[in-house]
């Protein structure tokens, strides 16, 4: 478990990097870590691997709009669970000394008001601006994108989404903080393309899912080097929710399952002189996922 800082003293001194792997499952997260299979996630994971959580919802949006007040993944265990982030109201029990509080309704304005910049990289469909509903989680940036290369059909949508990410940091201004959110979409079905020698007829499972986090694992390391390249980054990669492949006969979210509510979670610092993690490889290279 990572420790947890003051976040009046990151506020304003950091950049922030928001990443959801959308519909990752906490199992399969901390199996991959265990078999070494994610090697550059491991690079940055706190000692312990990933943190077992609880999502604030079941689905993307929900999730989001949680996050996005402050209401991270909670942590699994019983006892206080004090946030990062929370928007003020009275009678919080979840703030203490530690927590960064602001005044506003969500934390892209929160953080704006504070002098940073926001934007944010869509992924799933809430984030993709056609329709009303889907305008509202990139409304509360001050620069989105989305576009369909970053949605989930298409088999490179985390390559195009960390290169539209270096785009945003390496024009961000320099004189102000950034706070970016990457909603990761390569793990939310489809992800059959993922597994090697999978065709749509075999349709998503356990060992597609597990795939596409390879596939994610072996182009991260660019993100978080651009991350790191203006300002120390203060980091927060967590799935929104889990997903079902049939257990006890669910499959999708939505629905109040462990598979769906049980989450990996991980904060760290990135500094701009760290050593860089393992190389990832070309994604026509993707090892074969049992």
């Amino acid at each position: 478990m990572g420790t947890r800082p003051d976040m009046n003293d990151v506020v304003g001194t950091h950049d922030i990097l928001l990443v959801t792997l959308d519909t990752l499952r906490y199992d399969v997260a901390a199996r991959l870590l265990a078999e070494g299979r994610t090697p550059n996630l491991a690079s940055v994971l706190p000692a312990g691997g990933w943190e077992r959580r609880h999502a604030p919802a079941s689905f993307t949006y929900a999730s989001h709009l949680a996050m996005l007040a402050g209401f991270l993944p909670t942590p699994a265990e019983p006892g206080p669970r004090p946030r990062l982030f929370a928007a003020g109201f009275p009678g919080s029990t979840s703030t203490d000394e530690r927590t960064w509080v602001f005044d506003e309704a969500d934390l892209p304005a929160g953080l704006a008001a504070a002098g940073y910049h926001t934007a944010c990289v869509g992924g799933t469909g809430f984030f993709n601006r056609g329709s009303a509903l889907g305008s509202v989680l990139p409304g509360m940036f001050a620069e989105s994108h989305w576009e369909p290369g970053y949605g989930v059909a298409d088999p490179a949508s985390f390559e195009n989404q960390v290169a539209c990410a270096e785009r945003v940091i390496g024009s961000a201004p320099a004189d102000r903080p950034l706070f970016l959110l990457l909603n990761v979409a390569a793990l939310h079905q489809p992800n059959w393309f993922h597994l090697p020698g999978a065709t749509s007829g075999d349709g998503d499972t356990p060992a597609s899912h597990a795939a596409a986090l390879e596939y994610v694992d072996r182009h991260i390391p660019a993100l978080f080097d651009a991350a790191a390249a203006r300002r120390p980054c203060f980091a927060i990669v967590c799935a929104d929710h889990g997903t079902a492949y049939g257990e006890d006969g669910h499959t999708g979210h939505r629905v109040g399952h462990e598979t769906v509510w049980t989450v990996p979670y991980a904060h760290f610092t990135l500094d701009r002189r760290r050593p860089g993690p393992p190389t990832g490889g070309d994604r026509t290279e993707r090892p074969r996922t049992p």
